[in-house]
């Protein structure tokens, strides 16, 4: 029986709780508060608690889908940025930058939401951003 905690921050939310994940044999099976954590003071709300669970779901998405028909298939990495990338510089190219809008999602660190808005607002050239912890 092999069973590690391993150290990490809270994809929830941007506050940075720090919790422990519980590993035996190589599977997730749990969440411990980390009782030193200077954010959450060994406390987690509800999502912290229950966070080990989306990772093993079966449900969760593992690979880049695109849609065929009516159908979404499995696609590469690169073929699904690829048709992203186009898709955006279409876009903005016929309507103009402000008809692009971007959400960030609250499951993102502080930092990958900071490099969303600056890809939109530099990149793309538009300020149609938004977070969804706002609404």
């Amino acid at each position: 029986m092999d069973y590690k905690l391993v150290p990490t921050v809270c994809p929830y939310c941007g506050c940075g709780c720090s919790f422990y994940l519980e590993v035996l044999d190589g599977e997730l099976i749990g969440t411990l508060p980390n009782k030193t954590g200077p954010v959450n003071e060994g406390k987690l709300c509800v999502k912290g608690w229950n966070v080990h669970e989306f990772v093993v779901s079966p449900a969760r998405l593992t690979k880049p889908l695109l849609r065929q028909g009516a159908d979404l298939a499995p696609v590469s990495w690169d073929e699904a940025l690829d048709f992203g990338a186009s898709r955006l510089k279409a876009i903005q190219e016929q309507y103009g930058p402000d008809s692009i809008a971007f959400l960030t999602s609250a499951k993102c660190t502080n930092e990958e939401n900071y490099l969303l808005q600056k890809f939109a607002r530099a990149g793309v050239g538009t300020n149609n951003v938004d977070h969804c912890a706002r609404l």
